[in-house]
């Protein structure tokens, strides 16, 4: 007989999990869709974050204090990045951009490596992984916490590039960024808030990943995650990021449950990237994605 209170214990984790990889996510897409880079070293500002936080804690610095201390670090090195390495690149090929990102995300690598040595750290914010039982259904409490807190601040950037006045601006600029530049709006100032905002997404997000994975340096090896539910869900939409990443995640723990046995298991690894690959040949733009129109 089919247990179907286990394939909503699997689905539910696979969705929490989702929760968390739309995070990553979104990191790329605040980027891509206002200046056309695809920010490689956001996964490297991710193990920054975790390991900055960590390194605080572990010197006594109090628990808030390495909060905040951490938070400005992360929005400097945000704004830092955009001047440094955005705005004197501006308008030079997309391939220059990502070998400039590529690039970067091994320099911040190696500062943390000099600033805080290469040992692992095991990262605790308080939130115990002991599952609860919700109507008969088993759930972590850590991932429920990671969902939460992941879900608000993606609702929260969701809203304010939405409603706000600097929002909308985003959007401009992702629309036209000539037909902005020319009505009056400040390229370089949208960009360095952008930037900001990704210094944000990578400290939440490395504080959740290195609370469930510890703080190594292959930390930075989850933005590969993000890779699928970007392909899923397209390059360029919030809202995208968000359904992709709810399906990637719960992809992942399926195939991981019912097919893993049937091939040998270890297809969670791998099969996200199988679902992205097959979505490329039938959608390429993503399911949110806008579809390029290039004319002759």
């Amino acid at each position: 007989m089919f247990d179907y209170q286990f394939l909503i214990e699997v689905l539910v984790g696979g969705l929490l999990s989702g929760v968390m990889y739309s995070l990553v996510a979104i990191g790329f897409v605040v980027i891509y869709k206002t200046s056309g880079v695809l920010n490689f070293a956001q996964g490297a500002m991710l193990l920054f974050a975790a390991l900055t936080f960590v390194s605080l804690v572990e010197r006594g610095v109090a628990f808030p204090l390495a909060l905040l201390a951490t938070l400005a670090i992360m929005v400097a090195l945000g704004v830092g990045v955009e001047r440094a390495v955005l705005r004197p690149l501006v308008n030079q090929p997309p391939i220059t951009l990502f070998m400039a990102t590529l690039g970067l995300s091994y320099v911040i690598e190696g500062a943390a490596q000099l600033l805080w040595g290469t040992q692992v750290h095991g990262l605790d914010i308080g939130i115990s992984d002991v599952p609860l039982d919700i109507a008969g259904v088993f759930i972590s409490q850590f991932d429920l916490f990671a969902a939460a807190v992941a879900g608000s601040l993606v609702t929260l950037f969701a809203l304010f590039f939405r409603i706000t006045r600097t929002g909308l601006s985003f959007r401009a600029v992702a629309d036209d960024p000539f037909a902005a530049l020319a009505v009056g709006l400040r390229l370089q100032r949208v960009w360095a808030i952008v930037w900001t905002v990704a210094g944000i997404v990578a400290f939440v997000a490395g504080l959740l990943w290195g609370a469930r994975l510890g703080v190594q340096f292959s930390l930075s090896l989850v933005v590969l995650k993000a890779l699928p539910v970007l392909v899923l869900g397209g390059f360029d939409s919030i809202a995208g990021a968000i359904v992709g990443g709810l399906l990637i995640g719960a992809i992942e723990k399926l195939a991981e449950v019912y097919v893993g046995p049937l091939v040998g298991g270890g297809i969670e690894a791998w099969a996200a990237y199988v679902v992205a690959l097959a979505f490329l040949l039938v959608r390429p733009s993503g399911l949110f994605g806008q579809k390029l129109v290039e004319r002759a």
